[in-house]
């Protein structure tokens, strides 16, 4: 804040909050500016700035551009002002004051000790709902598990606690707070592509012929799938400020990525806010007596979570563009550039990317039965082996 302060700018501090409710913040207090300091779903030791200038959040070329500035002395000075303010009551009668729950649910929460411990339990109380807390006591150090429902071994206090038979369905959360997992009462992980699914069929109901985008990591069964129910398939890059800026370019009114992160434009703001995805999910689950049925009946496929490969920092880089360059797949249907690699097969697809946000090569793999998702791995294994020899995959 005194950094801020001293380039001249006023500053709005609103504390300890889930990175959702800086971007409502900017809103609501009419800023259009927004600055999150998060680790997000990275370990202990990283941290980093989310950030919102006049309405769009900085990526890529922007951020490298902020950095050429900072390291050339090229910064305004000056005596901004600072106040506090608390902006959790108006959020949470944002979202209670717009949406409704059909019937009562009984439901559990894992925040995985991430800052959305402090606000999850309330919201969905306010709703209507039996919450029982898990791991909602924000605890920087993590102590119980990983604050990343992406991957499945940090659902596992969960599903535990759902196959007791005591609640309908289980949310889980990123350490800060946007990103979602769900699984049902048969503790069955419900991966956010397939979230996807349920939310496009909801919107396109009251918005027909619009564009929902999802991101290169999601399951092939979402293009069929949203041109069924009337809408217009984007497939586009990974990472929540690119997902931001292609749904501005295109008016796009729902986005997701598999990684959790899913964005309302329909009766929202546009971006990714995990709590709230959470309310619309038990708002469409309210509708029907068995939420884990309507669930577990979304199409499927054999796939894998997310997988990663680590590497040196800067290498994940150089050795995607390696493959981009001297890569060959016989037999694929269509080789996507867009991130990475996503090679298309008449029965699945494979993809590798660098990621965005840590020095790991990210996997994803699926197919329409195990001997064909088994040649698509091999086939990966076999690139990344000749580009880097003596590589260590682990899938």
């Amino acid at each position: 804040a005194d950094g801020i302060r001293a380039a001249g700018a006023d500053v709005i501090d609103i504390g300890m909050v889930v990175t959702p409710m800086t971007y409502f913040a900017a809103q609501h207090l009419d800023t259009q500016c927004s600055v999150m300091v998060t680790g997000s779903h990275n370990p202990p030791d990283y941290n980093g700035l989310k950030m919102v200038i006049a309405g769009d959040t900085l990526s890529g070329a922007d951020i490298l551009a902020l950095k050429t500035r900072i390291e050339a002395g090229r910064v305004a000075s000056g005596d901004g002002a600072y106040r506090i303010a608390d902006v959790a009551p108006a959020y949470l009668d944002r979202i209670v004051g717009d949406l409704t729950l059909a019937r009562p649910m009984a439901i559990a929460i894992d925040a995985g000790n991430g800052v959305a411990g402090a606000f999850a339990g309330t919201l969905y109380r306010r709703l209507g709902c039996t919450v029982t807390e898990m791991f909602c006591d924000v605890d920087g150090t993590f102590p119980n598990h990983h604050p990343d429902p992406s991957q499945p071994k940090n659902l596992a206090d969960l599903i535990a606690l759902l196959v007791q038979g005591r609640h309908e369905l289980g949310l889980a959360f990123d350490g800060d707070g946007d990103r979602l997992g769900v699984v049902t009462r048969d503790g069955h992980v419900i991966y956010p592509d397939r979230q996807l699914m349920l939310f496009a069929a909801d919107v396109l109901s009251r918005e027909p012929g619009a564009t929902i985008i999802y991101d290169v990591k999601s399951t092939r069964n979402l293009k069929p799938w949203i041109a069924r129910h009337g809408g217009k398939p984007l497939l586009w890059k990974t990472g929540h400020s690119l997902i931001k800026v292609k749904m501005k370019e295109v008016g796009a009114a729902l986005a997701g990525e598999m990684s959790g992160h899913t964005f309302f434009k329909e009766r929202w703001y546009g971006f990714d806010d995990g709590l709230y995805a959470g309310a619309r999910l038990l708002e469409i689950l309210s509708r029907y007596p068995d939420a884990s049925a309507v669930l577990d009946g979304l199409p499927d496929a054999l796939s894998t979570p997310e997988l990663q490969v680590e590497c040196a920092e800067g290498e994940h880089h150089a050795l995607i563009a390696t493959l981009g360059r001297s890569a060959e797949f016989p037999g694929a249907t269509d080789v996507i550039r867009i991130d990475g690699l996503r090679v298309e097969y008449i029965d699945g697809f494979g993809l590798a990317r660098a990621s965005n946000t840590t020095p790991v090569i990210v996997l994803r793999f699926e197919a329409d039965n195990a001997p064909a998702l088994e040649r698509i791995k091999s086939e990966f294994r076999r690139v990344l082996t000749a580009a880097k020899p003596g590589i260590a995959l682990r899938f």
